[in-house]
């Protein structure tokens, strides 16, 4: 009877959030999103997620010819399936706002709902910070105020490292925070997440072929909470209608307990059934190799050495600073990084140039070459 009881107990939750599912996507079905940055690791499950949840969802990329093959089919599979593929460089401020305009005027609103922006530098060196995540984003942001646009909501994808500025790519997402704040014609989220799983997944292939999981110091130097990116994604579209997060910066983080870099490792070994083996290697190697290449850079006006001591100056960040929300309203979703790391231990992961500067990543794939747009 017990037994009975609970099955139909989990039957009707089943069935509940399945009825609010329905309910929300009924809701949203004569509501219009434009996801910028659609192709990149985050953007496709923010893409996938709006579709979900019912809003017609414009998906803009900057060539549309590289997110299909000589089939005419999506190469990002299932994460585009139900939207509309829109080809739009949001570096070009006066193509994008005509197509925001056409956008919105086949609206069934003649108005956009929401412009959620995952657009992000792939680099992090200051040309293309602030040309990706300063200039494009504020062309969104732009472009959704103007009037025959009349976007509602701007949901940007920002980064918990934000606040803790010492980097280009951080002052360059300060500075458009500033302003979409200052701005009064658009409701607004900033969404400052810790860390994907994929920039703690870097090292896979590395440990599956037998060598060591590289960290910094002793291992236990930083702590993060890293979220899925389907629990990411499904956050930022649920911005969109909740206004308790309206005008709020808001720092995410997964659910998982604080996880140091050496407890990342045990964890990797554990899913691809290794014993653990690890190189420490220690911290001065950043400040060595930074000092070398920023006075190597002033002496020669280089701006290849000066890009290169602030990748340096990246990775370091990463080594020594803390990734991790400990607050329970600041800890979403249900995913934990032990069950994604089981997971990729037997399926894989798509290369996507977010990884750690602990592991190498493999050649990009001429088609995914796109997904900073």
């Amino acid at each position: 009877m017990l037994r009975f009881s609970v099955c139909l107990a989990l039957a009707l939750v089943s069935a509940c959030h399945g009825f609010s599912l329905d309910m929300s996507a009924a809701a949203n079905k004569n509501k219009v999103n434009v996801i910028a940055g659609a192709t990149g690791y985050i953007g496709k499950s923010v893409v996938r997620e709006s579709v979900r949840q019912g809003y017609q969802t414009v998906a803009l990329v900057r060539d549309k010819s590289k997110v299909e093959n000589t089939q005419g089919k999506a190469l990002y599979g299932e994460f585009l399936d139900g939207a509309q593929v829109v080809e739009c460089d949001v570096t070009d401020p006066e193509q994008l706002l005509k197509t925001m305009k056409e956008i919105s005027a086949s609206a069934p609103n003649k108005k956009l709902e929401a412009v959620v922006s995952c657009l992000a530098s792939r680099s992090g060196i200051k040309k293309d910070a602030y040309l990706i995540d300063y200039q494009a984003t504020l062309n969104c942001l732009e472009a959704g105020m103007d009037s025959d646009v009349n976007a509602r909501h701007f949901v940007l994808l920002s980064a918990f490292c934000c606040k803790n500025p010492w980097l280009q790519f951080q002052q360059a997402k300060l500075k458009f925070e500033a302003a979409l704040q200052e701005q009064d014609k658009m409701t607004y989220s900033i969404v400052r997440p810790t860390a994907f799983f994929k920039s703690v997944s870097g090292q896979l292939e590395v440990v599956q072929s037998g060598a060591p999981f590289v960290m910094f110091g002793d291992g236990e130097v930083t702590r993060c909470n890293p979220m899925a990116e389907s629990d990411l994604a499904t956050y930022l579209i649920d911005c969109i209608t909740d206004k308790s997060r309206y005008g709020k910066i808001l720092n995410i983080g997964g659910p998982d307990e604080p996880l140091t870099m050496k407890k990342q490792g045990e964890m990797l070994f554990d899913a691809v059934g290794k014993e653990p083996n690890f190189f420490f290697a220690p911290l001065w190697l950043f400040d060595a190799i930074i000092d070398s290449l920023q006075f190597l850079a002033d002496t020669f006006n280089s701006e290849k050495l000066e890009n290169a001591a602030e990748t340096g100056r990246i990775g370091k960040y990463y080594a020594v600073e803390d990734m991790l929300t400990t607050d329970p309203e600041e800890k979403f979703g249900t995913i934990t990084l032990q069950e994604h790391y089981n997971r990729i231990a037997v399926e894989g992961q798509e290369y996507d140039p977010y990884t750690t500067v602990f592991g190498a990543a493999p050649p990009a794939k001429e088609e995914e070459k796109a997904a900073a747009n």
